[in-house]
């Protein structure tokens, strides 16, 4: 416990014993020669991982930033699984589908595990995971209450830096709570940074920084940096540890027997696991001593006495280094120094202004005594480094094209977000559903509960996360944008992690995609056709060939999602689709993932304009497998067709189908007790038409000549849905060109009349979700007594109507923007300077459809762009960010944004999808550069995305 001087002890040794002076000088012994320095280095870590020459990728930021809370863990009866497994238990309970850490690192099956856990002399716990609120203790759902920065990555993870501010003053975990707990959906979130801990810069910034000399040699380097005016303690462990894999009486894949920890010779860790093998964690001298750091050992396994008040079957358990450190429990410890969790304890006073630098290295030792140590582990190790950082800054060099002093940072740290959000996803519904043979079983009521229609999925597969706190589970359609950044770095991972989600582990048998672990079957928007055929144009080689494989295995297995989505959601088999929130979850007047309250269906403008853009896609898809294999004609014109009937009921069933004349806009239609009812609300559901747009080269419709045929003839023969949609010779061609969308010309031009404009949805960051209209006139809907109502609400929801913090009311999405700026281009190649719109409504400025794209690009690129006062939109009022030297050249990349400021609103870190940013940035760079006579990249032109898809 602290002392009086506020200092205290740590493991039973008095922190003022030991004083640390800045961080030692950078030893230059020449690198260790892997073959690959150069510019080229990384490319060439891919290549070989991708041939898998060498596993570059074995080891990685897979680590979640919080297991605790999750479905995974839950075996609850009720599935409250916050409640379950909160975050007081996960310092003390054995996780049984994964494991997290702070800044840490794992192997791609998530066994072998590195993370740090740090005290500063006055917390209540060992701060070795990050701490939040859950859903029900939020007063904006759930939120990471601390402050951490992904700051660089390579895709082999050849390079890997991160940032944790540590406050010096205690954690404040029940004010946190308590303050949040106090105030309504109103008020804003009560912060971390509220609390006043980071005044006069009293915290720490530790950063972890990983560079691999091989593929299984990485070297650590922490540096602890004090910001604050004192010279300040603190105790900091870098811990090693297997995740338990031997507790739950299962055998075969993926379970072992006990591995082990040892104290190794040279005073480091050996390393044992009886699937991966012998490893060797070298541990450098306490810095300004010399001193070896005491090792501590323990047992990944959980407290049961302290949880649950039953005897623990060893005396060593999972909190053991929290009572050591905290409590000064000696006898928590195995003096016997062996078990399945271990780490070095380094006693630092860190001086004012100063910092602390700690080595380390994990090695695969290959060697037969698993006590024997690896010779001279630090030589080289500073240059080593030195050359991956080096290296990391030449690729992404050569991936990024000509942005400005300031866009570059914005964009390594959105690609830094991207690939530190990778995570180790295990859950095998089925053993979860019954339960483990060496644990009770679950209640009964899990049969017929969560997932329970999901027997058959199988994860166990490094993922691309929305956001490793929030979020630490695969959303489908968060991780089909996710793939776009990815495809500019990482066209191998981007492939394979579309191709993971239509496996037959992981799809449905009836063809349904897995959605998120709290619900699998719900609906995600099917966006997953239009993600693998960006990757798929993104994907150049060398020799200039796209790989045609992966586009024919996904075309095979999107047709039967394509077939679900027609037998499931198409109410009346009349080309109208319902399918359910769509990602939309709080933008409509009713919940649409539950029975309407009125009885009856809807039919959704955007779950249909969504099966309009999966269909177009399929045809442009089909189109190209064509070229290679005519047996795609005839798919080719199926979708073609479809695509027709899809477009006809949207404009013209009915009359007007769910078109409105008198507003010129698209609407929801409720039918019930025998009538219909348009939902007039302005919204994404009105928009989101707009994306389903397709154009159609005569040079490539030439080459289909039975596809050509058929679709003459359909088109002779039904001149009703020729007229009804915008098929026509393009303008300025010297061959046809032909244009598949919703819209025709006149309703597109209505359409953007609403979305053009600043007192509807064009915000001075990007396109709002709900137009800004229903902030004097809410849409009303009564019935049965009951007022349904929709609000403009630009940042955090006012009600957790559908999803606590979910709030797509109001504020800006980048994904939906991303899809509407694309369509914009390609509506552009159609039109071209034909047609042009007011760019904002009422300005005078007439723009053709590719200058509306860059205005709105320039939009969304500026929320995370310094203005003339040093502050980012992003950051909102947060003076720190604009200000101080330590924070103002970090970048957040929120869930959404502020409708009206553009602060960064919802998760914190969703860097997935958020990551789409590079794209816009990188928009604003190009459009600079062709303005001012520069050449363009080849690798930014093709990125661009103009031109037929």
């Amino acid at each position: 416990m602290p002392s009086a001087d506020g200092y205290g002890k740590i493991g039973g040794r008095d922190v003022r014993s030991v004083f640390c002076p800045p961080a030692l000088p950078a030893t230059t012994p020449a690198p260790a020669e892997d073959g690959l320095s150069g510019a080229g280095a990384e490319e060439r870590r891919l290549q070989a991982d991708e041939r898998r020459d060498e596993n570059w990728k074995r080891f990685g930021p897979y680590l979640a930033e919080r297991q605790w809370g999750t479905v995974r863990e839950d075996y609850s009866a009720d599935g409250a699984c916050w409640d379950y497994f909160p975050h007081d238990h996960a310092r003390s309970r054995a996780y049984r589908w994964g494991e997290d850490g702070l800044l840490g690192i794992t192997d791609r099956q998530g066994r072998l595990c590195f993370a740090l856990a740090l005290w500063n002399g006055a917390d209540p716990i060992l701060k070795e995971r990050l701490f939040g609120l859950t859903g029900p203790q939020g007063n904006h759902g759930e939120d990471v209450k601390e402050e951490y920065f992904y700051l660089d990555s390579t895709p082999t993870h050849s390079y890997m830096r991160a940032l944790y501010k540590y406050p010096q003053q205690a954690y404040p975990y029940a004010l946190l709570i308590e303050e949040n707990g106090r105030r309504s959906r109103a008020q804003p979130e009560f912060e971390l940074a509220d609390t006043g801990l980071f005044a006069e810069g009293r915290y720490f910034d530790v950063f972890a920084e990983y560079a691999k000399a091989a593929p299984e040699d990485l070297l650590i380097t922490l540096t602890v940096a004090n910001r604050g005016p004192d010279a300040a303690p603190l105790a900091l462990l870098p811990t090693v540890w297997f995740r338990n894999t031997w507790s739950w009486g299962r055998q075969g894949e993926g379970y072992s027997a006990r591995p082990s920890i040892v104290a190794a010779g040279d005073g480091g860790f050996a390393l044992v696991h009886p699937a991966m093998g012998h490893y060797h964690l070298a541990v450098e001298a306490e810095p300004g001593t010399g001193r070896a750091p005491p090792l501590l050992f323990t047992e990944n396994e959980t407290n049961y006495e302290r949880l649950f008040g039953t005897p623990n079957p060893t005396p060593y358990v999972k909190d053991a280094f929290h009572e050591y450190v905290v409590n000064g429990r000696v006898d928590r410890v195995n003096p016997a120094h062996a078990g399945t969790k271990a780490a070095a304890l380094y006693t630092l006073i860190v001086p004012a202004g100063g910092e602390v630098r700690v080595r380390l290295r994990l090695s695969a030792s290959g060697a037969s005594s698993e006590r024997a140590p690896l010779h001279d582990p630090f030589a080289g190790f500073d240059a080593t480094v030195a050359q991956r950082r080096a290296e990391a800054d030449a690729f992404y060099d050569a991936k990024t094209g000509p942005l400005s002093a300031e866009e570059t940072p914005v964009v390594r740290q959105a690609y830094a977000g991207l690939l530190w959000s990778k995570q180790f996803f295990h859950y095998d519904v089925r053993a979860w559903l019954e339960g483990d043979p060496a644990h009770p079983p679950p209640p009964a009521s899990r049969r017929a509960g969560r997932n329970a229609e999901w027997g058959h999925l199988y994860n166990r597969d490094v993922l691309s996360m929305p956001d490793k706190w929030e979020y630490p589970w695969f959303a489908a359609w968060d991780l089909a944008f996710h793939m776009l950044p990815f495809a500019r770095i990482d066209p191998a991972f981007a492939k394979s992690q579309l191709l993971l989600m239509t496996r037959e582990w992981y799809m449905h048998p009836n063809g349904q995609l897995p959605a998120y672990e709290f619900a699998f079957g719900d609906v995600n928007p099917p966006v997953h056709a239009w993600a693998a055929w960006r990757v798929y144009k993104l994907g150049v080689d060398a020799d200039g060939k796209r790989d045609r494989e992966f586009l024919g295995r996904m075309f095979r297995k999107l047709l039967l999602n394509f077939t679900w989505w027609v037998n499931r959601k198409d109410a009346e088999g009349r080309n109208l689709f319902s399918g359910g929130f769509l990602g939309l979850d709080n933008i409509g007047v009713f919940d649409r993932s539950r029975p309407l309250p009125t009885g009856g269906y809807l039919e959704q403008a955007d779950g249909t304009a969504w099966m309009a853009f999966f269909c177009a896609t399929m045809l442009s898809m089909a189109i190209e497998l064509a070229k290679s294999d005519p047996s795609y004609d005839d798919m080719a014109s199926k979708f073609f067709e479809h695509f027709v009937h899809i477009t006809d009921a949207m404009n013209a069933l009915g009359g007007n189908g769910l078109w409105d004349e008198q507003d010129g806009f698209f609407y929801d239609k409720l039918h019930a007790g025998g009538q219909s009812h348009p939902l007039r609300v302005r919204s994404l559901v009105g928009l989101l038409p707009i994306i389903a747009v397709e154009v159609l080269e005569d040079e490539a419709m030439s080459a289909l000549p039975a596809f050509r045929r058929r679709m003459r003839w359909f088109l002779e023969n039904r001149p009703d849905l020729a007229g009804l949609v915008s098929l026509t010779p393009g303008p300025d061609a010297a061959q046809d060109r032909m244009l598949l969308s919703i819209p025709s010309r006149e309703r597109l031009i209505k359409v953007l009349r609403y979305m053009l404009d600043e007192n509807e949805f064009l915000s001075p960051y990007g396109i709002r979700s709900l137009s800004k209209v229903h902030e004097q006139a809410p849409y009303r809907f009564f019935h049965g007594g009951e007022e349904f109502r929709v609000d403009y609400v630009p940042g955090e929801g006012t009600t957790g109507l559908f999803g606590g913090n979910s709030n797509w009311r109001g504020p800006i999405w980048m994904p939906v923007n991303y899809l509407l700026v694309e369509a914009l281009e390609r509506y552009h190649h159609f039109y071209g300077d034909g047609l042009r719109v007011e760019c904002p409504v009422g300005s005078g400025r007439f723009l053709n459809l590719r200058e509306v794209s860059r205005e709105i690009s320039a939009r969304l690129g500026r929320l995370f762009l310094a203005g003339p006062d040093g502050r980012r939109p992003c950051h909102g009022e947060n003076v720190r960010f604009a200000r101080d030297p330590a924070w103002k050249d970090l970048v957040l990349f929120h869930e959404y944004f502020h409708g009206e400021t553009g602060r960064g609103v919802g998760a914190s870190h969703q860097t997935g999808w958020t990551a789409l940013a590079i794209r816009f940035i990188e928009k604003m760079a190009r459009a600079r550069a062709e303005a001012g006579g520069a050449g363009v990249p080849e690798a930014v032109g093709r990125w661009e995305g103009t031109g037929p898809s």
